[in-house]
């Protein structure tokens, strides 16, 4: 037997039109290992927005009830030429209570139970999600369970990779957002150094509160200085940059190879023999990612994303990431919210320019 509810889309156009719109969708029968989810919580993350919108001009956009239609710009527009004409749904993760389940046993034991789950269609009224994927929330609410996997399993995935790669220490720029925050958590459980990378003096006295011993504020005029001397303490030659555009790898870069080559004890043309890398994995800022050569060629810039990173990392290391996150759901996991919206209410003007923002301590979260 189907099921109906309310559901955002968004398509767009090959005439640079995006539309993004609650409608009305039907839902099937969960067979197998599928459960149908009533969805109570979701939050609004970067890597939704990124599919909701894009570069759209919010600004300009056209607003009616429940829907807003906007002009995407290039080159963002060709871009996206894979997605043209598509309806899709949005919202990469959430919660809820799950109503019905296929004929699988892993499927019927969650019947009645609350779940977290990475549906891809989260802001929605329900959501058809695989068994295996959904965490059984137990005695905790949907809202707490909102965010229990793609910021935890990241930061999570992060510390997994440095220990996989040999470093103990990492570098992490717009380090003061809800990620950066459970990211120096685990940092401190699992005695990681960790450099931290913010730009307001608040942000640096937040994570001085939780206990971060390295917080470098890009905004003081002796940045790099304040940079090379925390990388030089902890020998931190492995970054993570959600902003993407910019220079901010390339200054991190920078710092790395002008602490290496103070410790050489013949100069090289070619720089220091010390491995660099920053892995990207957000888009914060869409502009160019500008490098200069200024760091011999020792370094690696590459992409981080969550779900390849744990298809790579395996079931054994997934199982303990998970069970790790649902132990510590209220402490080192911990999210919190600026606002809640209905699926209506984030499509109204204020809300959208607000979390399309993406401004630190400032997430939305969808009641469906």
């Amino acid at each position: 037997m189907s099921t109906t509810g309310k559901q955002v889309f968004t398509t767009l156009e090959k005439n640079g039109t995006l539309t993004v719109e609650v409608a009305t969708s039907t839902f099937p029968e969960p067979k197998g290992d599928q459960v149908l989810v009533r969805m109570e919580a979701a939050p609004i993350n970067p890597s939704d927005l990124a599919l909701l919108f894009s570069a759209a001009d919010l600004e300009n956009a056209e607003y009616s009830p429940g829907k807003i239609v906007a002009k995407m710009p290039e080159p963002f527009l060709s871009g996206s030429k894979g997605r043209h004409g598509q309806r899709m749904p949005v919202g990469n993760e959430g919660a809820g209570t799950v109503v019905a389940t296929g004929d699988s046993p892993a499927a019927k034991a969650l019947l009645g139970q609350r779940v977290a789950c990475v549906p891809g269609n989260a802001f929605s009224e329900y959501a058809i999600a695989d068994a295996k994927m959904c965490l059984p929330l137990g005695e905790n609410s949907c809202e707490q369970g909102a965010s229990a996997f793609v910021n935890p399993m990241t930061a999570l995935g992060f510390v997994e990779t440095a220990k996989m790669e040999g470093h103990t220490a990492m570098v992490h720029l717009a380090a003061a957002s809800n990620l950066g925050q459970m990211l120096q958590r685990i940092c401190l459980e699992d005695k990681l150094d960790l450099v931290n990378i913010v730009r307001k003096q608040e942000q640096v006295d937040l994570l001085k509160g939780l206990g971060a011993k390295y917080v470098v504020n890009s905004s003081d005029a002796d940045y790099m200085a304040q940079l090379r001397s925390a990388i030089e303490q902890t020998g931190a030659y492995l970054g993570f940059d959600p902003i993407g555009g910019g220079n901010n790898s390339d200054n991190v870069f920078k710092a790395m190879e002008q602490v290496a080559v103070a410790k050489m004890t013949e100069f090289s043309r070619y720089g220091s023999d010390q491995e660099k890398k920053m892995y990207i994995y957000g888009r914060l800022d869409l502009g160019a990612t500008i490098l200069t050569p200024s760091y011999g060629f020792g370094f690696t810039l590459s992409g981080w994303l969550l779900f390849p990173f744990l298809q790579k990392a395996g079931m054994e290391t997934v199982l303990r990431m998970r069970k790790r996150v649902l132990d510590n759901l209220t402490t080192t996991f911990a999210s919190h919210y600026k606002e809640r919206v209905t699926l209506e209410q984030m499509l109204e003007k204020d809300a959208a320019m607000d979390y399309r923002a993406m401004r630190t301590g400032e997430k939305y979260l969808v009641t469906p």
